[in-house]
């Protein structure tokens, strides 16, 4: 009876063992916070990288480098407060761009030529925050964010356009580089993986909106040629990432 008892004691003990063990594996892992350092690729998109004249919305943007930091903090489970701030160089206009632009200001006011000379790059810091949810699987992490915030521009290209003498008109015209800022909405995703501890690499690809930032100019009619007071901003930064979670 004794030796029943005691075989039947270290069934339970197994059963129960492996039961606890079963629900440890079963525990949801929830995402912890973390932190970011960033760098990759951003690549103009819709009237931002266009190069038509004609098109006033148009940007000469060039494919460029972004850096910065991205992070989040959770508040309930995988649901957390994402936010990144990122730099931006989307690049100059090229000889082409000033090409082009000299062709169309000589057609819109009737020159024999034009000479445009541009200066300075579009340079621009993102802030942006929103809503983040996280997906875990194993060493996996999928984040995904809807997001708002602010563009804001260091320089744009400039340029002053210097029209020869047949015509009357002398004075040269100009657009200033902006340094403007403006309200900017997007959204990512972002694939990491754990490689030990409390470290991640991952990719992600992250998407910028905004209507535009102001431009100014000088001794521009706004009735016959290129006439930009407002230059709309939309890129797709694409990066790679090492992040600390804590």
């Amino acid at each position: 009876m004794e030796k029943s008892l005691t075989i039947l004691s270290a069934i339970l003990l197994l059963f129960l063992s492996f039961g606890a063990d079963a629900q440890d594996k079963d525990t949801k892992t929830y995402a912890k916070s973390y932190l970011s350092l960033i760098g990759g690729v951003s690549t103009p998109t819709g009237d931002f990288g266009r190069y038509d004249y004609s098109n006033n919305k148009a940007g000469f943007a060039k494919k460029g480098i972004t850096a910065g930091l991205d992070g989040a903090i959770y508040i309930y489970k995988n649901l957390a407060i994402g936010a990144s701030l990122t730099f931006q160089d989307q690049g100059e206009l090229t000889q082409n761009d000033v090409q082009n632009l000299s062709n169309g200001y000589n057609i819109d006011f009737n020159k024999n030529e034009t000479t445009v000379t541009a200066v300075n790059r579009y340079h621009n810091f993102n802030f942006m925050a929103g809503p983040q949810y996280s997906f875990t699987y194993d060493s996996f992490t999928l984040d995904l964010r809807a997001e708002a915030g602010i563009i804001k521009s260091t320089s744009t290209p400039s340029f002053i356009v210097l029209f020869d003498n047949s015509t009357t008109t002398t004075d040269a015209i100009e657009q200033h580089s902006s340094e403007a800022r403006a309200f900017a909405y997007g959204g990512s995703a972002g694939l990491r993986y754990n490689i030990g501890g409390n470290w991640d690499i991952g990719l992600k690809a992250n998407y910028i909106n905004s209507s535009g930032i102001a431009i100014t100019n000088v001794n521009n009619p706004g009735t016959a040629g290129r006439f930009v007071t407002k230059q709309p901003i939309s890129e797709v930064q694409t990066t790679f990432g090492i992040t600390f979670k804590f």
